[in-house]
């Protein structure tokens, strides 16, 4: 029988130790991969960025408004809302239409911030927080520049994330 060298006797541990620690680390990467594609904080993490998006969006479009372009404007409403705020739109865009043309105003809305104030997926309900600056320009004078906060309602259409209730947030200490 032959004998094996003494020397070629460590590189052959050395070289199994070394394929049982790379396949270790290539099971440990592949299952680290899967779980992430499949956890369910990531899918919420983007629809959370998601609807703040869609959020911040809409609530810009319902703060800008140009007198010289009215039907998109108002277009771009009414395709921002959902529900009772879309149909509230809807039915009194006529009406708003007249007010705009005869004030002649531009409004023009940056969204200086947001946030995701509530996330219900399985119902489809988002709730968000959007400080803006608006900037309303007429036809006369310099512009007026105010700072506000807004809380918005959404709700998830097949359309995306859409805006159905919009108010202004409470500022300062309302607690008594």
């Amino acid at each position: 029988m032959a004998r094996v060298p003494m020397t070629t006797e460590p590189l052959r541990v050395a070289a199994v130790a070394l394929t049982v620690v790379a396949a270790v680390a290539a099971g440990w990467g592949g299952w680290s991969h899967y779980d992430a594609g499949h956890d369910d904080s990531a899918a919420y993490a983007q629809a959370r960025d998601d609807a703040l998006a869609a959020g911040e969006q809409a609530v810009q479009n319902m703060n800008t408004l140009d007198h010289a372009e009215l039907d998109e404007g108002l277009d771009s409403w009414e395709e921002s809302t959902t529900g009772d705020l879309h149909q509230q739109l809807v039915d009194g865009r006529d009406a708003f239409a007249k007010q705009i043309e005869s004030a002649g105003t531009v409004s023009t809305a940056k969204v200086l911030s947001g946030a995701v104030t509530e996330l219900d997926e399985r119902q489809g309900k988002a709730g968000v927080m959007v400080a803006l600056r608006v900037t309303v320009t007429a036809p006369e004078g310099e512009p007026a520049v105010k700072e506000s906060r807004m809380l918005g309602q959404l709700t998830r259409t097949p359309g995306g994330w859409k805006l159905s209730a919009l108010g202004q947030a409470p500022v300062g200490n309302t607690a008594g």
